[in-house]
């Protein structure tokens, strides 16, 4: 395993579609690896296309909650598991999928999301891979349709919750992920302190752009090391013990230990 994991970024995005060659170049000379997350069946197909760029890219296949909608949901989900059977010994993992009301006119969260969630799921017990989950506004919901699956090899990316939620997701066994946000937010890094460090994860979820950091520059895999600082600074541990940790928990998630 590398001795940096971004457990989370769209290097699908057209964002990067003119750098791509740059970006593999830099994270094979930095060691660092990317958890490349899909938006939908298309976009997995293409993270599936870009990993062949190397070794550092380890493709996630799934459907995002926002692409959830429309009578070609099912036709997407069989599409998707399909594409995940089929490579199944290429994917990594199965994400970004989830739940977010924000998406739905009447904020509720739509039974289409849960359906799409409950099935990626299922396909990520059956071919026994790590899922990344998007929990905004819609962590206890999470936390319910997740008691029937295993969630000892889940990240909450960009966890967002509260001091009882983080309890709660540290009992069930989930990775917890933070992303530039906590070089700035005192809440975010409070929420470093209390977490376990055996369950932290970094991330970028490039390419958002941060307004307070990285001067508003499409997020990068090479931005999880000032993350890894900031974890070190707030757990007071040296810089490379926190390095070494953050990695073993990326490993251990990933299954490649």
């Amino acid at each position: 395993m590398a001795r940096y994991v971004d457990s989370h970024v769209h290097l699908s995005d057209a964002e990067y579609a003119g750098e791509l060659d740059y970006t593999v170049s830099y994270m094979e000379h930095l060691d660092i690896a990317a958890c490349a997350v899909s938006m939908d069946y298309v976009d997995s197909v293409r993270t599936l296309e870009i990993s062949g760029m190397g070794a550092c890219i380890l493709p996630f296949v799934g459907i995002h909650p926002e692409r959830v909608a429309g009578p070609g949901m099912e036709d997407a989900l069989r599409d998707t598991a399909v594409l995940a059977e089929q490579n199944a010994d290429r994917i990594a993992g199965i994400g970004e999928i989830g739940l977010d009301p924000t998406y739905a006119s009447d904020g509720r969260i739509p039974s289409g999301q849960v359906r799409a969630f409950e099935h990626m799921l299922e396909l990520a017990s059956r071919l026994g891979k790590p899922v990344s989950i998007h929990s905004r506004k819609s962590l206890e919901r999470v936390f319910d349709v997740m008691t029937s699956f295993d969630a000892e090899r889940a990240s909450l990316h960009w966890f967002d919750g509260n001091k009882r939620q983080l309890a709660r997701a540290r009992d069930m066994g989930f990775y917890v992920s933070f992303g530039p946000v906590a070089t700035y937010a005192n809440d975010k890094q409070r929420l470093i302190e209390l977490s376990d460090m055996d369950r932290i994860l970094v991330e970028t979820d490039g390419p958002v752009r941060f307004s307070r950091c990285f001067e508003l520059k499409a997020g990068h895999p090479c931005f999880v090391a000032s993350v890894l600082h900031t974890i070190a600074e707030v757990r007071r541990m040296p810089f490379d013990s926190t390095v070494d940790a953050v990695a073993k928990n990326s490993a251990n998630y990933l299954g490649t230990r």
